[in-house]
């Protein structure tokens, strides 16, 4: 059935901004709230909105990733000689794009995959600039939340001359504002997701709404738990039947996700992969550093290696593992040559000094396989 030029001209507002309020778009249409719903009904009625909530159609197709976590701008500080405490120090600064979910949504980007970021900004400059940023790398930043209550998130790390940490600061309260009625009002990007990725960073009732209508989409969702004190944040969702699909915690994070200690040791590792297996986890993906990773699915345990790396920075490994084993999945991989596909994405960006390596794409992960092939 054919739009009408009004109905034409509102669903290409709601395209542009899929989170407008009826308010806002009555105002951008020269038209009333009543108006719009009138308007906004018949839209539905045509198909052209999937139903409450501005829902549109999917466009991606199958493989789209819809990111959900942390967002923050990354500051180093790098002293030029050995750093004197109580005074100024001569040095250099650097400025870039950080946070969980926005860098596995960039690498996602990086490997061909489309992916969506939700995540949380301010209305400032940082704001503004990471949000540009983002979406110049291939990321979709519509379902962006921009609060203006709060400031756009930031880690600032102070390095000696030699490269050493000698204090970080991580200001990253904005991400609270991913409240369970921010990602209600979201919900529908996760319409024809492949998969979500949810990250640690989300507070723990938020993250249980989210794998709440990740169920109710049929999307299967990941959790990257970033640390060990934001690891147990799903052991409520556990015990509430809510698992994910998958969990892809180092050592002491599953650790954390079981409340205990678990040793790095492949016996122990595997028999607290079957805990989760119990509580409805399907795919449990141990991060061992040096060690590799070890895989565990019900149908069975893979013990991984890493491979070989010159390091020169180790922050966003996690985050290019995670994006390049999904990206791996959606091309039809097993598990296993998709965590492959990880520990290769790991060691290219670990030679980088940036925490989303510009060379990694899937052609530099093939290299590095096959001459991982060759050098075994």
């Amino acid at each position: 059935m054919p739009l009408t030029d009004t109905e034409s001209a509102l669903l290409a507002l709601i395209r542009e901004t899929p989170l407008a309020t009826p308010e806002e778009l009555a105002r951008r249409l020269g038209s009333t709230r009543a108006s719009v719903n009138v308007h906004v009904s018949n839209l539905v009625k045509k198909g052209a909105l999937l139903g409450r909530g501005y829902v549109l159609p999917a466009e991606s197709g199958p493989g789209r990733v819809v990111v959900v976590g942390g967002a923050n701008v990354d500051v180093k500080a790098r002293t030029l000689a050995a750093a004197v405490p109580g005074t100024s120090n001569p040095g250099v600064t650097a400025q870039a794009p950080g946070g969980v979910a926005r860098n596995v949504a960039e690498n996602l980007a990086r490997l061909g995959v489309p992916a969506s970021l939700v995540s949380v900004v301010g209305r400032d400059a940082l704001g503004d600039w990471l949000l540009r940023e983002t979406e110049a790398a291939g990321v979709d930043v519509r379902a962006v939340l921009r609060a203006p209550e709060v400031s756009t998130g930031t880690y600032t790390a102070v390095l000696d001359a030699s490269g050493e940490l000698l204090v970080a600061v991580a200001a990253m309260a904005a991400v609270e504002a991913l409240t369970p009625a921010a990602l209600q009002e979201r919900r529908g990007v996760l319409r024809g997701a492949a998969w979500v990725v949810a990250d640690g960073n989300l507070p723990e009732a938020s993250l249980a709404h989210l794998l709440s209508l990740a169920a109710e989409a049929g999307v299967p969702v990941v959790f990257e738990p970033v640390s060990v004190p934001k690891a147990a944040r799903v052991r409520s969702a556990l015990a509430a039947g809510l698992a994910p699909q998958a969990v892809t915690p180092n050592v002491p994070e599953l650790g954390a996700l079981l409340g205990r200690a678990v040793p790095d040791e492949p016996e122990a590792l595997r028999a607290a992969a079957a805990e989760l297996h119990a509580q409805g986890v399907r795919l449990v993906w141990v991060r061992r550093g040096a060690a590799g990773s070890l895989l565990s699915t019900p149908e069975g345990v893979t013990e991984l290696a890493a491979l070989p790396a010159e390091v020169r920075d180790v922050t966003g490994a996690g985050d290019a593992m995670l994006a390049a084993f999904l990206a791996a999945l959606a091309a039809g991989l097993s598990p296993a040559d998709a965590a492959r596909h990880g520990h290769a994405a790991a060691a290219l960006t670990v030679e980088s000094d940036h925490a989303v390596s510009p060379t990694l794409t899937p052609a530099a992960i093939q290299t590095r396989l096959t001459g991982a092939v060759t050098t075994a």
